[in-house]
């Protein structure tokens, strides 16, 4: 009786070791469900949300939605027929709609022009703006319309007719683009009035009020050359938005700017650092907004001084190893907000005004996080060789030993001006690398938005200056670490990451055994004559290729990867998406046919259907497994 009462002890405590011992893989990861907060009920009692779960046999997801007390409580499983959140769409008085829907207004398709032959396939243009992020241009436009309730949408007026221009804004637009006036007499929509080729260099949006009675335009914001974006109105009627100002500059520092009484104020323009996200108070004399912080993504507040003669005040509310993803509402002395960081995907929180303090409001992954062993996380600070302090994320394996050696990943952040905080990839997931055994550096290198303006301007037209010595600060520092192992390095990243890793092969001078670059600028020249937004590239490289200017030039000769090939020596993985327009086909498959002609070991991952991301299931369960799979071959 003791024997077995003994056996099923051990066993348990077998079980129970091995059950410890799971980690992340790519598998788990794609079973990890996805939060989208749907909105509030109209007395902010209860919340909404849906829960996206990728289904694999399939090549999609599948949803459910929710509600739940707006405090916290049990979620109660739903049909989407039952989300009654306040619809934003709906006037005032709940007579009018707002929606959006496209409208044909060029004949760009072959099958437009020549009517007698409709089964060609051709696209005809004259002008610019042929193409974006994955799209092919075909004449139309997305407008906005409005309709009386209970009508169908053939009766709905465009508020825009006629005008080849796009609301939302293309391609990640959406019903943020446009806004009932307090009063349900006016829509406030936002529109970048450029097309062709003037709209392909710009990003000169602005603000648009349009009078129902009078069917009258006004352009709010014409003073500003850059975004203008996210328009929202207090409860008391003050607008508020979004606002860069130099044209073609998509990383510009961003504003909150608020119009009353024909009054603009640009509430943190003395404040050095770049507004994310925002929401007005109840009381319409604060706004609380997210913004990137060393590394992180805090909640900060600022005070709207009305009539009052006071500066405004921005003020840090939040601290701590994690990402504010978004605020929801204002509760009675707290904030609704969702939060993740690198061990965890989005859930809702509660944030005590008073307190400053996060209550974990719904679990969704706890279960599955809880059966894996996590890795630990460390920031560290490096000394670059410009003798600034740059903070280091370190991802170290699940339970760590530093006595063993482990094979090491410089992390290159894409953007190049985006930030690096506590996010929560699917595809560049810290946790799930660090779970396959592998020690991930991740340097907030010159660049990155949330340590002061300048910092983050400081790569513009040097995307092989500072930044790549930045890197090899990064790495090199964490060499020196007993655990890590130097023969074992590799450089990994996508997008401006995907260009830090071709040019880091011809300049690393033998530190890294392996790379990986996905979607990235491999050479600048053809990257200027092809991607399909002229002003980022105008912007970043100082203009075209043709340019004699000795700043433009430095872009197109020395920061290009393609004129340090002849240095390559170290195997590479290059990843390419076939609808990536931002960084098209070319580079990836010209740092492919390079390598090879090299006689370089070298591996093509090539997702005809993909964009610049991996967004079906299938696709990213290859992505993950090619990778991890190159580097068991090549570290």
């Amino acid at each position: 009786m003791k024997k077995s009462i003994l056996t099923t002890a051990l066993l348990l405590a077998i079980n129970f070791f091995s059950m410890a011992q799971q980690v992340m893989t790519p598998e788990k990861l794609w079973e990890v469900k996805r939060m989208s907060v749907l909105g509030v009920s109209d007395d902010n009692s209860t919340i909404f949300y849906k829960l996206s779960l990728p289904n694999v046999e399939d090549n999609s997801f599948d949803s459910k939605y929710y509600k739940m007390p707006i405090s916290g409580g049990e979620a109660i499983e739903i049909e989407k027929e039952e989300v009654t959140a306040k619809d934003r769409t709906i006037s005032s008085d709940g007579t009018l709609k707002l929606f959006h829907k496209a409208v044909h207004l060029e004949d760009i398709l072959s099958t437009d022009a020549y009517k007698n032959l409709p089964k060609s396939k051709a696209y005809i243009f004259t002008e610019l703006d042929n193409r974006h992020w994955d799209q092919w241009s075909d004449g139309s436009f997305d407008h906005v319309f409005y309709k009386k309730i209970g009508t169908e949408d053939d009766t709905a007026t465009d508020i825009m007719p006629n005008e080849p221009y796009y609301t939302p804004q293309r391609p990640f637009g959406g019903d943020e683009d446009y806004i009932w006036s307090p009063d349900g007499k006016s829509i406030y929509y936002v529109c970048k009035k450029l097309k062709g080729t003037a709209y392909a260099k710009s990003t000169n949006t602005d603000i648009y009020k349009y009078d129902l009675d009078s069917r009258k335009t006004t352009n709010l914001t014409e003073d500003n050359q850059g975004y203008d974006t996210n328009p929202a109105f207090s409860n008391q009627g003050a607008l508020a938005w979004l606002q860069m100002k130099t044209d073609g500059y998509e990383a510009d520092k961003t504003d909150l700017v608020v119009l009353e009484n024909g009054i603009k104020q640009n509430l943190t323009q003395q404040w050095d650092g770049t507004v994310g996200s925002f929401k007005w108070s109840k009381s319409g004399q604060t706004l609380y907004f997210t913004a990137p912080v060393e590394g992180t993504i805090q909640l900060f507040q600022v005070n709207y001084p009305g009539k009052k003669r006071m500066a405004p005040v921005v003020s840090q509310l939040s601290k701590g190893w994690f990402d504010v993803k978004s605020i929801v509402t204002e509760l009675d002395g707290s904030l609704l907000v969702t939060r993740g960081d690198m061990n965890q995907a989005t859930e809702l929180y509660s944030f005590n005004l008073k307190t400053k303090t996060f209550a974990q409001l719904t679990h969704v992954n706890q279960a599955l996080y809880n059966s894996v062993d996590l890795p630990k996380i460390e920031q560290r600070y490096v000394t670059t060789t410009d003798n600034q302090q740059m903070l280091v994320w370190v991802i170290l394996p699940p339970n760590f030993d530093a006595s063993k050696k482990y094979p090491t990943l410089l992390y290159c952040q894409g953007g190049p001006q985006s930030a690096l905080s506590q996010f929560y990839s699917f595809r560049w997931n810290f946790q799930l690398m660090a779970s396959q055994g592998y020690i991930i550096v991740a340097p907030n290198r010159r660049g990155m938005p949330g340590h002061g303006v300048k910092w983050n301007e400081d790569i513009s037209k040097d995307w092989g200056g500072q930044v790549m010595k930045d890197y090899l600060s990064a790495i090199d520092a964490m060499a020196q670490e007993p655990y890590v192992d130097t023969n074992r390095l590799g450089a990994i990243g996508a997008s401006y990451g995907g260009y830090s890793v071709f040019y880091l092969a011809g300049i690393h001078n033998k530190r890294f055994k392996t790379f990986i670059a996905h979607d990235g600028v491999f050479d600048t020249r053809t990257m200027y004559g092809t991607t399909e937004e002229l002003f980022f590239v105008n912007q970043d490289f100082g203009g075209p290729y043709w340019e004699k200017d000795p700043k433009v030039q430095k872009a197109y000769n020395e920061f290009n990867p393609i004129n340090h090939v002849d240095k390559w020596d170290t195997p590479i993985m290059v990843i390419q998406g076939g609808k990536d327009y931002r960084v098209p086909i070319e580079q990836g498959l010209s740092a492919f046919q390079a390598a090879q002609l090299k006689g370089i070991k070298s591996k093509l991952l090539y997702l005809p259907e993909e964009n610049h991301w991996v967004l079906s299931p299938q696709n990213a369960l290859v992505w993950q497994h090619e990778f991890f799979n190159w580097l068991k071959e090549t570290l």
